[in-house]
């Protein structure tokens, strides 16, 4: 039995079906990427004014640059740089100190989205936090961004 596309019987029908599917599923796949580079918006955004930042996998020996997060000269003074895909804000409230904090609001746990004029802003309701101690700035947050353990090394910073 053959219908006018030239396939027999149900079973072809149901094979050619399934590998339909099971090439969407690949491209779908592909798609969602496996790799640690960021993607989207602040996975590794530039804030005040500062430079894009991407974590590279640096192949060398040394443990600092390997697991380093950004370079120092990289984090402006005065503002930050929001590492969503390593959880960590990294901060330089004042030449040469650097602060980490968590990247995700106390308000209603959205991502917060930049950096800016002293300030670590989400967006979602516009929730303020302070670059130099994560303090509540402007609600309607009330609880203020908790510290993340950095470590800075030579000219690189890494998380503890």
């Amino acid at each position: 039995m053959s219908d006018d596309n030239g396939l027999t019987g149900p079973a072809t029908r149901r094979t050619l079906l399934a590998g339909a599917g099971a090439v969407g599923a690949a491209v779908v796949l592909t798609a969602c990427g496996g790799d640690d580079e960021p993607t989207g918006p602040g996975s590794a955004a530039p804030t005040s004014g500062g430079p894009g930042v991407s974590p590279s996998a640096d192949a060398g020996g040394d443990r600092g640059a390997a697991d380093a997060i950004v370079a120092t000269a990289d984090v402006p003074v005065g503002g930050g740089v929001i590492f969503a895909n390593k959880g960590v804000v990294v901060t330089q409230p004042s030449a040469g100190v650097f602060k980490g904090f968590s990247p995700i609001c106390t308000h209603q746990k959205c991502p917060v989205s930049r950096v800016d004029g002293g300030t670590i802003i989400c967006t979602c309701h516009n929730s303020r936090f302070s670059i130099e101690d994560g303090s509540v700035k402007g609600g309607p947050a009330k609880q203020p961004l908790p510290a993340k353990e950095i470590v800075v090394d030579g000219d690189q910073i890494r998380l503890a």
